[in-house]
């Protein structure tokens, strides 16, 4: 399996991963620091719910991390925001590198 190579992975974040809502609203399960590449860039994405939304960040890390949407997650520098949408991408056979995509608010 082909992935992102690990000395790409120069940011760390730290994601608090959405598991659903319970009596007092949503809950979150513990941190998780996640060795990434951040690249703030502003486009529009859609949500899991079809909405279009403006993204001011994405980060790539390896498969198998878990950042459902509505996740909690920690930028480099303090600043906090939310997961918009999280893409798995299999590169299959075609070569390309297997990763995961992270939109956030």
């Amino acid at each position: 399996m082909l992935t992102i190579p690990a000395s790409m992975l120069i940011h760390r974040v730290t994601v608090e991963p959405y598991q659903g809502v319970g009596p007092s609203g949503p809950v979150y399960g513990p941190a998780v620091e996640v060795r990434c590449l951040k690249e703030d860039r502003t486009r529009l994405v859609r949500s899991p719910e079809g909405d279009e939304v403006v993204s001011s960040a994405t980060f790539y890390a390896m498969p198998g991390t878990v950042a459902p949407a509505k996740s909690r997650v920690a930028l480099p520098g303090g600043r906090k925001t939310k997961v918009i949408a999280f893409i798995d991408a299999d590169g299959g056979a075609l070569g390309t590198p297997n990763h995961v995509e992270v939109q956030l608010v």
